[in-house]
């Protein structure tokens, strides 16, 4: 017997494409949910890591101010220290200046000369006295010239002085200025001539 299919088979292979076709249109929509899940959490993950790191950051960043406000606040302490210790400085400095010009003053002092007084002025100070001549005078300049307290030592008058007449020898006033250094000289030269040092040459009365 001959069997005849009367049923249209071309209809039928279309609706089996048909189906195909939806099923694999589902299955591609399960798996692009699926890797569109996949890449949101793997997103949320890498941007959970990179908040934490950015917390880590911040939390060391305020590590650092905290530190380098410590730091500014330690070297402002520390220049005030030094501040101190240079005003300190400064007035053992002045302190000990009398001393050390009284000393040169005697050291560097010829005789035939008698100093009457000293004012001092800042860093200047202006000497009175009496010689017995102008070569004494210019002496004691040149002396000055060598003495490691005082420099740039400067006539500022010399006169004949008031004539005694019980006393015939001719005297002169003068004065004379120098400056005191501000650089303390050498600690083995200023132990020379320190207060404790012997003055080589004191000044003398005529």
């Amino acid at each position: 017997m001959i069997l005849i299919n009367l049923l249209p088979h071309r209809e039928e292979k279309r609706k089996r494409r048909k189906a195909a076709f939806f099923v694999g249109l589902g299955m591609s929509f399960v798996v692009g949910l699926l890797i569109a899940a996949f890449i949101y959490l793997l997103l949320q993950q890498l941007t959970a890591a990179q908040a934490a790191r950015n917390d880590f950051l911040k939390a060391e960043i305020t590590k650092l101010d905290i530190q380098i406000k410590d730091i500014a606040t330690l070297r402002a302490e520390i220049d005030a220290l030094r501040a101190r210790q240079r005003a300190v400085e400064n007035l053992q400095s002045d302190r000990n200046t009398p001393v050390h010009l009284l000393n040169e003053l005697a050291k560097f002092t010829p005789e035939g000369v008698f100093l009457q007084s000293m004012r001092q002025t800042g860093k200047v100070v202006v000497i009175s006295g009496v010689a017995a001549s102008n070569e004494r005078v210019s002496e004691m300049l040149r002396n000055l010239s060598r003495a490691e307290w005082v420099e740039a030592p400067d006539l500022v008058e010399i006169k004949s002085a008031a004539v005694n007449p019980r006393d015939p020898r001719r005297l002169f006033d003068f004065s004379i200025k120098v400056g005191i250094k501000s650089v303390t000289p050498d600690p083995v030269a200023g132990a020379a001539s320190g207060p404790g040092a012997t003055p080589n040459a004191p000044a003398k009365k005529v």
